[in-house]
């Protein structure tokens, strides 16, 4: 992989302009914009990120630190997906606790933000306060957005349960956007004022770079990875008119900037020195950048890749009809086509290979193709023993570890109890093995055979490969591609005609 940016030197920069802020005050609040760990997006538009990068801009100073992570009490009652690990927000939350624990980093605790007395919400905050997590309920804002005088008041913020803290950063997270991170901000920014502590705000956002062109891919990237929130890049008005310099931002920061400014402004009692959106960041993603075209190509790719996420997002019924325009209209503003993303056009090839050799031209034919690091592309095809995905890793771990596709790896003694458990013993109507089941049959084989040991020893070498199906895949079949470290898309169309097992 060709690397456009350096990670070391944007962890001294980003660390060293942190420091400079919090030096104003007594406390700073440091909302979190995007993800804390695994940015994968930023991995996958910046090479060489390190997917970890904000986690170890903090560690760096982790004496000077502690952690607010927030949750959206209606992403835990409709049990929202974080579609990186196909796990729900809730669920994250608690991931998140055990990683930022195992980097030394403080977690202060948990606010639930518009909690209204959600019966389910309430089996979540019984479970992290018997695991000893602090836990704070914060209700909807009285007055907001529009009454200042009331939010600012003992009956807007005042009505919050002031987070108790100790050290001079406080750094606001969530596992996800409009997860009331500001807002908890605000609220404490008011108690400290209230208490005679001088408290200042910045934000922590990578995207959009704010001194790269409006239009670069790269921030281009970041509208495709938010096109369901209806992200939107502009230029910031509000800097040009005080500085005179050209910076970008995006639609809701803008919009609630006027907003923001008067509350702060109401809080502190005096003129705040935050002239623009821009004026509120720490954001020094643009001095890692290394080599450009690198950079323009990845998030090119990333697009594309998103493309195909939001069809099949669109398919399952989780985006509207406009989320699919705007992302076509991304594609079609940068010139891009589906077949730019090269691996999609062997698994396409495949499958129509499959269907030309089928009496049954209405059948729907799955195979999965990856492009391996030497350029080499591997397929796989759907069958009933397996998953075209499961195929297309033992048939990428064989040609890797120099096995002939003559040579089973896995025996039938293995597979047929598997298979029977699946389809007789547990009536599951998909008697293929997936992924997981096949990955497992294949280490039981290794215990014996050595040649099945020498293909498993090389997963490892599928890390940061590409991948495409030709139909949607099962969730478990993308949770385990994404553990290898494959990044996958697929075609919008489903394996079979089949509602309850395709969902």
């Amino acid at each position: 992989m060709e690397v456009g940016f350096d990670h070391k030197k944007y962890l001294e920069e980003q660390s060293k302009y942190i420091l400079e802020r919090v030096n104003n005050y007594d406390k700073l609040y440091l909302e979190f914009g995007g993800k804390l760990l695994f940015d994968l997006h930023a991995k996958r538009v910046l090479p060489g990120f390190d997917e970890n990068a904000k986690i170890k801009v903090l560690q760096k100073i982790k004496d000077k630190l502690e952690v607010i992570i927030c949750l959206y009490a209606g992403d835990i009652e409709r049990n929202k997906i974080r579609g990186d690990f196909g796990i729900t927000y809730d669920m994250d939350t608690l991931r998140m606790i055990d990683d930022l624990r195992s980097y030394d980093l403080d977690v202060n605790s948990v606010v639930i933000t518009r909690y209204d007395s959600q019966p389910t919400v309430d089996i979540f905050i019984n479970k992290l306060e018997r695991r000893g997590i602090k836990v704070y309920k914060h209700r909807t804002t009285k007055g907001y957005p529009t009454d200042i005088d009331t939010i600012v008041s003992d009956e807007g913020y005042g009505k919050n349960s002031y987070i108790e803290t100790t050290k001079p950063i406080v750094v606001v997270t969530a596992p996800g956007p409009a997860s009331g991170k500001l807002a908890t901000c605000l609220s404490q920014l008011y108690h400290e004022y209230k208490n005679g502590r001088v408290a200042g705000y910045s934000k922590f956002e990578t995207f959009p770079v704010w001194n790269i062109p409006l239009k670069h891919p790269l921030n281009i990237a970041y509208e495709a990875a938010t096109v369901d929130i209806k992200d939107v890049n502009v230029i910031d008005y509000f800097h040009m008119e005080a500085y005179g310099e050209i910076t970008v931002n995006y639609n809701r920061d803008m919009e609630s900037f006027p907003l923001l400014k008067r509350i702060i402004e109401k809080i502190t009692g005096k003129e705040s020195i935050f002239k623009s959106p821009t004026d509120m960041g720490v954001n020094r993603v643009s001095f890692g950048i290394i080599n450009d075209e690198v950079i323009v190509e990845a998030s090119r790719q990333e697009i594309i890749r998103r493309y195909f996420k939001t069809e099949c997002d669109y398919k399952k019924g989780y985006v509207d009809q406009e989320t699919l325009e705007r992302m076509m209209i991304i594609m079609e503003e940068l010139e891009l086509k589906q077949e730019d993303r090269k691996i999609v056009i062997p698994a396409r090839e495949r499958a129509a290979r499959l269907k030309e050799g089928s009496s049954n031209k209405n059948e729907i034919f799955s195979a999965v193709a990856i492009e391996l690091k030497d350029g080499s592309v591997q397929t796989g095809k759907a069958s009933d023993v397996m998953d075209a995905s499961a195929a297309a890793i033992l048939n990428s771990i064989k040609y890797l570890a120099n096995i002939s596709d003559d040579i089973h790896l896995i025996s039938p003694v293995i597979l047929e109890p598997i298979r029977d458990l699946k389809y007789k013993t547990l009536g599951r109507n998909h008697p293929a093995l997936d992924c997981e089941e096949i990955l497992i049959a294949l280490s039981i084989c290794a215990a014996t055979n050595p040649t099945a040991q020498v293909a498993l020893n090389k997963l490892v070498e599928l890390q940061g490969c590409q991948a495409h199906s030709t139909t949607i895949l099962r969730r478990n079949d993308e949770q385990i591609y994404r553990k290898l470290g494959i990044d996958i898309t697929s075609d919008p169309q489903y394996s079979s005609g089949n509602l309850y097992y395709n969902s």
